[in-house]
């Protein structure tokens, strides 16, 4: 039920956009119909302080567009920053302005890397090998 009305709203977004590009208006694409959709572009922020917050990582990136979310990674024990974290842009020309903008500028007095985030399947094309266990002898000996 909810997938068909998912789809209807897509439809009619579509054929609003539709007509808007034909008499010249540009439209935005909802912000509840993208995050509902995943049709998100997250970039990993790299290099971060310690002493960096998710306001001001937020505040930092928003003038490149709309920021939907933005998160630091930290220590489950400790509770401090493990120096980076994600910022989740509502769509791809924001978030590719922001990477190229931000990429090896100064944020809290670090230099930060920016790139597009890979997602868990990349991650684990990477050519990490997984261990398991010792190696089997060669030959008889």
């Amino acid at each position: 039920m909810a997938m068909a009305a998912l789809r209807e709203a897509s439809r009619r977004l579509a054929s609003t956009r539709n007509h808007a590009v034909a008499i010249g208006v540009t439209a935005t694409r909802p912000l509840l119909l993208t995050h509902s959709r995943g049709i998100t572009h997250k970039l990993f922020i790299g290099g971060l302080s310690q002493f960096a917050t998710e306001d001001s990582l937020s505040e930092a990136f928003a003038r490149y567009g709309q920021v939907l979310e933005a998160t630091i990674v930290t220590d489950k024990m400790t509770s401090r920053s493990k120096g980076f974290g994600f910022v989740k842009f509502a769509s791809e020309e924001e978030a590719n302005k922001a990477r190229e903008d931000m990429n090896g500028k100064v944020l809290n007095g670090r230099v930060i890397y920016v790139d597009i985030a890979k997602t868990k399947q990349d991650r684990a094309a990477d050519g990490v090998p997984i261990a398991r266990g010792p190696p089997k002898p060669i030959g008889d000996n």
